[in-house]
């Protein structure tokens, strides 16, 4: 259908509308494909940016713990009350341990990572137990006076209350530095690790995941990009098969003085027809005007220009010429009228073309004179 239109010729403003509509349409849909991979670019580095900012939220955790036990551990050993107010200051003051949990809630699809996480601070908080024991301990055989006022809550066994100062210290020391504390220990850092781990496999899961559309939107954006090239394309070559190349065609055989051939689109070929028709209108009438330019009307004869005309064109060693004139022509005008003299001069040239040969040619010089 389109080949048996296309050999036909195609019209350009259809043609055009139609390129218009699919340049429109392939425009619309790369600037789609692009805001597409641009949002899903900027989902990749949204869920790279959460999981970073889960993993610090998860080590901070474990620096809070660690930085928790340093603290009770050096206060229990020396009694220095400096260790007990770090300890103190982190635990009710800056709180990174419950803000890290809070992050972790908030996330979506962090289910399993918080589920160790909530795991680690709930053996924290048991090793907290332990550790203010042990610096009730140290505060009651040092004699602090000034203290958190959740220490004054903790209650000494009947026995522990007992022991000398030293006693108490040996005994605060044991309890952060014995098995069942670093067993605890050992706990919160493995239920950290794990909660690393799920983390670890969400970011890489929730990456992969955006990454799979942001490919998925990059390569619909390179092939809507080699659609409009091969469509560019496509419409160079159509516009060179149909317009510049008939034109160009139209241009030499204007120059050869030729007619132009039909071809290219229906406009052009419309304009064709129209010049040809005028072209062959022109070339009748030029020959009209060069068979009157160069014969007598009367006779049909060679003029005095057409003599002049084959003569300048002749080989003067090569011809032979006859000229005469008719005797008292003038007296049938007179005696008998001009139109019989015009069917006199009719006759002598029809008598002298008959008795030539073709390739001879018969020319009236004027009036009654002939060569």
């Amino acid at each position: 259908m389109f080949l048996e239109r296309f050999r036909k010729g195609l019209s350009l403003r259809k043609l055009h509308s139609s390129l218009v509509v699919i340049a429109v349409a392939l425009s619309g849909l790369t600037i789609y494909s692009t805001i597409r991979m641009s949002t899903s670019f900027m989902d990749v580095r949204s869920t790279t940016a959460q999981h970073i900012a889960l993993n610090q939220a998860v080590h901070r955790l474990m620096e809070a713990s660690d930085y928790l036990t340093e603290s009770a551990q050096r206060f229990t050993i020396n009694g220095d009350k400096v260790f007990l107010d770090m300890y103190f200051g982190e635990a009710l003051n800056s709180k990174r341990r419950d803000r890290s949990l809070q992050e972790l809630a908030q996330a979506h699809q962090a289910d399993e990572a918080l589920v160790h996480l909530k795991e680690a601070m709930a053996n924290s908080i048991r090793l907290m137990d332990l550790e203010y024991y042990a610096m009730r301990l140290v505060i009651e055989a040092k004699g602090i006076d000034e203290y958190p006022d959740i220490l004054k809550s903790v209650q000494l066994s009947a026995h522990d209350a007992a022991l000398s100062p030293e006693g108490k210290m040996r005994r605060a020391t044991k309890m952060v530095l014995d098995d069942e504390y670093y067993r605890l220990k050992n706990r919160i850092r493995n239920e950290t690790h794990q909660s690393v781990v799920a983390l670890e496999k969400l970011t890489q899961s929730s990456e992969d995941a955006a990454m799979d559309v942001f490919l998925k939107d990059l390569g619909l954006s390179r092939a809507l990009v080699l659609m409009m090239v091969a469509s560019i394309l496509f419409a160079v070559w159509l516009t060179a098969r149909l317009g510049i190349g008939p034109i160009l065609g139209a241009i030499k055989q204007i120059k050869a003085d030729k007619p132009i051939p039909e071809a290219g689109a229906s406009e052009f070929r419309y304009l064709v027809q129209a010049y040809n028709k005028m072209y062959s209108a022109y070339k009748g009438s030029i020959k009209q005007l060069d068979f009157k330019a160069h014969h007598d009307e009367l006779t049909g004869a060679f003029n005095r220009a057409g003599f002049n005309a084959l003569m300048s064109g002749a080989e003067r060693d090569s011809i032979y010429l006859i000229e005469f004139d008719l005797d008292n022509f003038k007296g049938i005008n007179d005696n008998y009228g001009h139109d019989v003299g015009d069917r006199v001069l009719q006759r002598i040239v029809r008598v002298l073309k008959a008795n030539f040969r073709s390739e001879d040619h018969v020319c009236r010089l004027g009036g009654d004179e002939f060569a």
